[in-house]
C-alpha cells in the first residue's frame, strides 16, 4: 500500500522490553513504524526521514514496519514468505545482521551464523537458509550479466560469470530492473575488494543502488 513515507520523526521507543519503533509525521498524520532496533538508533527525534514501509495486515490489527532504505525493507518482505518466520523474527534478523550480511550468511549456507539472532535456533536457521537462498538466486534468474565495457584497467583479475549471475538473481529478487541490476554491477566490479567473491560483488552493488535512491 505504501512505499515509502517522508516526514519528521516525532518520538522513537529503543529499548530491551518493547519492540523498537517510531512516529513518523506526515501531513498532520502520525504514523507508528515499527523497526529494527539497528534502524531505531540512526533516526533522530526532530529529522527529516524518509521511510521505506512495509503494511502487515492481521484480523486484529494493521502493522507498519520500516526501514531507512530500501534494500533491508525488500530484504524483510523475502523473510516473511518463509513458512515459520513471522514480523518478530524478521525484524530480530534484521536487527542482529545488516542485509547485505544477511544474505551473504544465508549464499553461504551458514545456519551456526544465522542461529545468533535471539529466539533463532538451529533448526529454522536451516530452513530459512534453505527456502530464502531458492527465492535470492533461483527467482527471477534473466540474461548473465555483460560486463564487457568496462576495461581491464579498472576490474584486476577474471570475474566469474557465475559470481556475476548470482549477484543479479539476488538484485531482482529485492525487486530491481535488469537495467538497474546491470548498472550497479558494473560499478561494483571497479571498486569490490575482491573481484571474484559474489559477497564483496553483492555489497558494492547495493551500496551503489542505495546511493541512487
Amino acid at each position: 500500500m505504501f512505499d515509502y513515507i517522508k516526514g519528521k520523526i516525532i518520538s522513537k521507543q529503543n529499548n530491551i522490553i518493547a519492540a523498537a519503533s517510531f512516529v513518523l509525521e506526515c501531513n498532520n498524520i502520525g504514523y507508528l513504524i515499527n523497526t529494527t532496533g539497528r534502524t531505531a538508533a540512526l533516526v533522530k527525534e526532530n529529522a527529516d526521514a524518509k521511510v521505506y514501509t512495509t503494511l502487515i495486515h492481521r484480523e486484529d490489527a494493521m502493522i507498519l514496519c520500516g526501514f531507512l532504505n530500501k534494500e533491508d525493507r525488500d530484504i524483510f518482505n523475502i523473510l516473511m514468505t518463509v513458512s515459520g518466520v513471522g514480523m518478530k523474527v524478521a525484524l530480530v534478523l534484521l536487527d542482529e545482521f545488516s542485509g547485505c550480511d544477511l544474505i551473504s550468511v544465508v549464499i553461504k549456507g551458514d545456519y551456526k551464523e544465522l542461529s545468533r539472532a535471539k529466539g533463532v535456533g538451529p533448526k529454522l536457521a536451516q530452513k530459512i537458509i534453505l527456502e530464502l537462498k531458492d527465492k535470492l538466486i533461483n527467482w527471477q534468474k534473466n540474461s548473465p550479466v555483460d560486463i564487457s565495457d568496462v576495461s581491464t584497467e579498472e576490474i584486476s583479475g577474471d570475474i566469474p560469470t557465475e559470481s556475476l549471475n548470482e549477484v543479479q538473481a539476488v538484485l531482482l529478487s529485492l525487486g530491481y530492473s535488469v537495467q538497474e541490476a546491470k548498472a550497479a554491477i558494473k560499478q561494483a566490479c571497479k571498486t569490490a575488494v575482491k573481484k571474484d567473491s559474489s559477497e564483496d560483488i553483492l555489497k558494492e552493488a547495493l551500496s551503489c543502488l542505495s546511493q541512487d535512491i
